[in-house]
């Protein structure tokens, strides 16, 4: 790991503007520089770049950070990745921090799979470039490709010699382990121990990382030897740095491209994105000939929402691919597709047109997956009701997987409009498939949550033989039990105005009534970010990241002492105070790391966790940092603007309120819920300890609510 201080002199040194210039004409404006934004099609300067705050910031997408997330997200590189990145620009030293034995031997295997993969990269290019095999095998055999050297340069491709252990000699010669071999997938052993070349008179085709490292190999069967052989291509087995559902061929050197153009084509094979790279086409990525993962629609959306679908022809082909189609859409992508003339796959088609019409090809042959999937449906159908049928089930059901509800009714629009459909039947068959889905969803959520209830149950002991196990309700002529809640609970009784869904039980919307309560238990531990606490609560952590490390105020110690009190240490005494602690695990841990590093020399909250080694503590700070959560300035009664770093006594505990104040109000409401439930009402115990808990909490409410004031905190 890097140390903190090489950390610090990579931060010192990088300049936001120098960075950035090497990727964005930059040209000044006023105290900034502006350009074109590098993460999207941007025709107009929206990007921003502040050498005073030492912050970038596109002002159309929102993407931005300081150097480091600059670097990130542009070279698509973690971290450390990216402070390593900056050192070699800069000269400077990286130091590593030691680590324990077990983060050293992990990072060690790691890295030494990483490094024989390199070495194994550069084995099969020299063997592909410097041998007499391979120019006159591997060489023509991507001559007769018409790959062009630049090409097979880019792409690293290279050969293994037709030896059992050509690889393997060589890595023992330069003083590589056998069971990194074996580990990475370059060889494999054979039933007398010993150990064989993996790919071994192929041309090979490197697989690499976001960041370029070689991660695995593709090799192919020559021309000549394919003549009986069902399967050409071998590839790296999963490893421990790599998994084949996880990573897309060409990636590497498509990622620029992809964000420039805002788009992604998407073949199959290695030769289909190489041919394509030739011919001009550099945002193109490939499966490798396996079915579309959800991972792998992830890594090409953090680049574009856009992608293209490219099939070679094939009947078989382009039907296996249909539930990639919904894949792509139930991902919020905007998926076109286009079909290449006469069985033509990208790499054969490349082979047959120069760039040019290649180019022009794509540009207007693409169509949106509805067009495409009617017309090739309604060939098949021909007239048959029952396959017209299926058809039409087979387009909503697409339709039904997309997120937005806005595009799903453009869709169903078109649909009608090329099937010369009812567009309100057709949208009914869409609401049905949506509610299937989740029904589905829910009863697996059902399944999950009496699978929890049953292992619960197992750990209570079981009632004696004998006794009645059925509940008794609470009499109705006992002066010292209050009358149970209506049935329908008043629309006062919710702080928010909401009232429970209709339909669904109070039980499935809290958690499990613990014996006695007399904390805040009811509210969900999940799923709270649409609750009203949650927004207060991101409020309290701005301020934490903003404001920790200043002083509020100087408090008397046991022994009459004054002593400064920060941001930090109020947060974390007034959260205790009460047993609470954020919803947020992250927020958790932002508060956890202030208060643990508040005494280093130095220390800033602002400066620390915006260059947090975790993109994500990383990302939550620069988003709290920008003008979209910025706390409201105060006027004081002289109309002076005070900022809030002056006002801290004043604001800090402002927040703190309001955040208790939000949790108590979802507190009683979660309270009310559980009220409703049939079985509480019946029985007498855990009715009046929920009683209990509700008139304590009410005091607790009047009594947050005479702390609060009347002064109200915006969002700007």
């Amino acid at each position: 790991m890097i140390d903190r201080a090489t950390v610090d002199r990579i931060l010192d040194a990088a300049q936001i503007v120098d960075v950035v210039s090497d990727f964005v004409t930059l040209k000044k404006a006023g105290v900034n520089y502006k350009g074109l934004c590098p993460f999207h099609e941007d025709r107009t300067p929206s990007f921003v770049v502040s050498p005073a705050k030492g912050l970038c910031k596109c002002f159309a997408c929102g993407k931005g950070g300081n150097a480091v997330h600059f670097i990130m997200e542009h070279e698509q590189l973690s971290f450390p990745d990216a402070l390593r990145y900056l050192a070699r620009k800069y000269h400077i030293e990286i130091k590593e921090k030691e680590m324990t034995d077990e983060e050293q031997q992990a990072r060690n295997e790691r890295e030494s799979m990483f490094i024989v993969n390199e070495w194994a990269c550069g084995f099969f290019r020299n063997q592909l470039t410097d041998t007499v095999d391979g120019r006159a095998i591997g060489m023509a055999y991507f001559r007769n490709r018409g790959f062009r050297d630049d090409i097979i340069a880019k792409f690293q491709l290279g050969f293994s010699p037709n030896q059992w252990d050509a690889l393997v000699r060589e890595a023992r010669a330069k003083g590589y382990r056998d069971d990194y071999l074996l580990k990475t997938g370059l060889c494999f052993q054979r039933d007398n121990g010993q150990l064989q070349d993996r790919f071994r008179g192929r041309v090979i085709f490197p697989v690499h990382t976001l960041s370029g490292k070689v991660v695995a190999f593709g090799g192919r069967v020559l021309d000549a030897a394919t003549k009986g052989v069902n399967i050409k291509y071998q590839n790296s087995p999963e490893s421990a740095i790599y998994s084949k559902k996880k990573e897309l061929y060409g990636l590497f050197q498509a990622k620029q491209a992809i964000v420039k153009n805002d788009n992604c084509f998407l073949v199959e094979g290695y030769t289909d994105v190489i041919s394509m790279h030739q011919a001009g086409v550099e945002n193109v990525v490939s499966s490798s000939g396996t079915a579309l993962t959800t991972d792998q629609i992830r890594l090409i959306h953090r680049f574009t929402e856009n992608i293209t679908v490219i099939y070679d022809g094939d009947a078989a082909g382009i039907k296996a691919s249909e539930r990639g189609i919904d894949m792509l859409l139930a991902e919020g992508m905007n998926v076109k597709l286009l079909l290449l003339p006469d069985g033509d796959d990208p790499d054969s088609f490349a082979r047959k047109h120069n760039a040019t019409e290649y180019q022009a090809y794509l540009n207007e042959h693409q169509v949106d997956f509805i067009k495409f999937k009617t017309d090739l449906l309604l060939q098949e159908a021909k007239g048959d009701p029952i396959k017209l049928s299926r058809l039409v089930n087979n387009i909503v059901q697409s339709i039904s997987v997309i997120p937005d509800e806005i595009t799903r009714s453009l869709y169903t629009r078109e649909t009608s409009a090329m099937l010369a459909m009812d567009e309100q039947m057709l949208a009914a068959a869409v609401g049905r498939c949506i509610v299937k889905a989740r029904e589905e969803k829910k009863k697996q959520q059902e399944q999950e949550r009496n699978r929890r209830a049953l292992q619960q149950q197992s750990d209570v002991p079981s009632t004696p033989t004998g006794v009645d196990e059925t509940p008794v309700p609470p009499p109705a002529n006992d002066a010292n039990v209050p009358p149970p809640p209506p049935t329908e609970i008043p629309p006062e009784a919710y702080p928010d105005g909401t009232q429970p869904l209709a339909g669904i039980p109070a039980a499935e919307t809290a958690a499990e009534v613990p014996e006695t309560s007399h904390t805040l238990s009811f509210i969900p531990r999940t799923g709270a970010e649409e609750m009203v606490f949650y927004e207060k609560e991101l409020l309290l952590v701005q301020a934490l990241v903003r404001y920790g490390d200043k002083v509020m105020c100087n408090v008397e110690n046991e022994n009459g002492e004054e002593q400064p009190l920060t941001v930090v240490e109020y947060i974390r005494y007034t959260l205790q105070e009460d047993t609470l602690q954020f919803h947020n695990p992250l927020h958790n841990q932002l508060l956890d790391e202030a208060e643990t590093h508040l005494q280093d020399e130095g220390f800033t909250t602002e400066r620390y966790f915006m260059n947090h080694p975790s993109p994500a503590v990383s990302s939550l700070a620069f988003e709290l940092m920008s003008d979209r959560y910025i706390l409201s300035k105060y006027h004081s009664k002289s109309q002076k603007v005070v900022s809030n770093e002056e006002r801290l006594m004043e604001l800090v505990p402002h927040l703190m309120t309001d955040f208790k104040l939000a949790i108590v109000d979802e507190e009683l409401k979660q309270i009310l819920f559980q009220l409703r439930r049939p079985d509480i009402l019946q029985d007498k115990d855990r009715y009046m300890d929920i009683m209990k808990h509700y008139k304590e909490v009410k005091e607790i409410e009047s009594s947050l609510a005479r702390q609060r004031g009347d002064r109200v905190l915006t969002i700007r």
